[in-house]
């Protein structure tokens, strides 16, 4: 019953025309808000993808690796316990250093990642080469290098077509408090095969080459290694398989998901996304100032009705929940108003990319979009509880005030 008056009261003619310009208006700043909302959240849900698309390339579904130092040691018995849980696909050993490479002049310092034959299995690096160029990390004896694309061009030459051997140094594995540079430092040349290209945290320093040739520079033992890189059938079970992992490998171990691997990555993102919802929340705080004036001056407005329903027998609430509805229904014709506008120009953004991408060093030349049901039901709930929090002042004074059918 309450939605009928607050339905009518929205369609009928006031005496004022301004208490309908400033309800227009309300209504005009929750469409704006809710579509700004919703739109800013879909293109982060559309960065979040493509960023997580991209770490997937290099990031496994589980890591482990040590809880402090560099190495751990895995024996050949926890390997095959490995190989017995369910649902793990594949898994690589690595061993990663920072070394330093050279071609003549340039003399670029990259995070050296030496790995098995399973990690072309386990990653996408193999699938991201320039040129079509071939996957190979060569053998312990004869390396060769895959080089992030950033590292190529600091090195200036063409991976996949370099003559010339390049120069890499390593540190080894010492005791020693004070370094030796010719024994704790290891000078050895390799060739490289190709560049790979995924994201530039990945190809401005990492170097990708057989695991044998970098456990010989760095003089590490047999069982000695950085961490194990696995990948899962169903990447939604990786916490599940976490309690398997741990109870082969116990206490000394890290076993970490994707998440776990880039947590300062994903928390600065979500970071960010919390604080644009929080600055476009205050288009609806506008909003609801413009509703507070309209529904206090339609208040007025209806002094008699007001009259005539309380002698009618309508309680003070009933009255208030009248005046409460009329703000919910200026909240929802301009929240679904602008829930439907943010869906048309998402579409029109997925079809045809209307708003463009500038700057030239991106993947894609378009702002990518991503609808979630979640961003609706949280702007959703988000314009209903402004809208209930301005109404609820001019209502609570329509509910309070003295009412009588007499006049002075």
């Amino acid at each position: 019953m309450n939605f009928l008056f607050a339905w009518r009261y929205f369609k009928a003619k006031k005496s004022t025309n301004a208490i309908n310009v400033i309800a227009w208006i309300s209504i005009v700043a929750i469409i704006i808000g809710t579509a700004a909302l919703i739109l800013v959240l879909s293109v982060f849900n559309g960065f979040e993808g493509l960023v997580k698309s991209l770490y997937s390339n290099f990031y496994t579904d589980l890591k482990i690796s040590p809880v402090s130092g560099k190495t751990i040691t895995i024996t050949p018995e926890q390997l095959q316990q490995l190989r017995g849980i369910k649902g793990i696909k594949n898994f690589s050993l690595v061993v990663e250093e920072k070394a330093m490479l050279q071609n003549g002049e340039n003399q670029p310092i990259i995070y050296l990642k030496g790995v098995d034959e399973n990690y072309r299995y386990v990653s996408g690096v193999a699938n991201n080469l320039q040129d079509n160029a071939e996957y190979d990390i060569g053998n312990g004896e004869a390396p060769k290098l895959i080089l992030g694309i950033g590292v190529e061009g600091a090195l200036d030459i063409q991976a996949d077509n370099n003559l010339f051997l390049l120069k890499i140094y390593l540190p080894r594995k010492s005791n020693s408090a004070q370094i030796n540079m010719a024994e704790d430092i290891s000078n050895d040349t390799i060739r490289s095969s190709a560049a790979f290209k995924i994201q530039q945290d990945f190809d401005n320093k990492y170097a990708i080459t057989n695991i044998d040739f970098v456990k010989r520079a760095m003089k590490l033992g047999p069982n000695d290694y950085s961490g194990v890189e696995i990948a899962l059938h169903n990447a939604g079970r990786a916490n599940e398989l976490k309690k398997s992992i741990r109870k082969i490998f116990g206490e000394g171990y890290l076993v970490l998901n994707k998440y776990e691997q880039n947590r300062s990555l994903y928390s600065v993102m979500n970071l960010e996304r919390w604080v644009i919802y929080g600055v476009l929340c205050l288009i609806l705080v506008v909003a609801a100032f413009n509703m507070i004036g309209a529904l206090t001056m339609l208040v007025l407005e209806k002094q008699k009705d007001m009259n005539v329903l309380y002698a009618l027998g309508g309680n003070k609430g009933f009255i208030q929940r009248i005046f409460l509805s009329e703000g919910l229904l200026l909240a929802l014709i301009g929240g679904g108003i602008g829930m439907l506008l943010a869906l048309l120009v998402a579409w029109l953004q997925l079809k045809y990319h209307i708003i463009p991408l500038t700057g030239g060093s991106f993947l894609i030349d378009y702002f990518p979009v991503k609808l979630r049901l979640m961003d609706f039901m949280l702007v959703g709930a988000t314009v209903f509880v402004i809208a209930l929090i301005a109404s609820w002042i001019p209502a609570r004074k329509a509910a309070v005030q003295e009412f009588s059918l007499r006049s002075e």
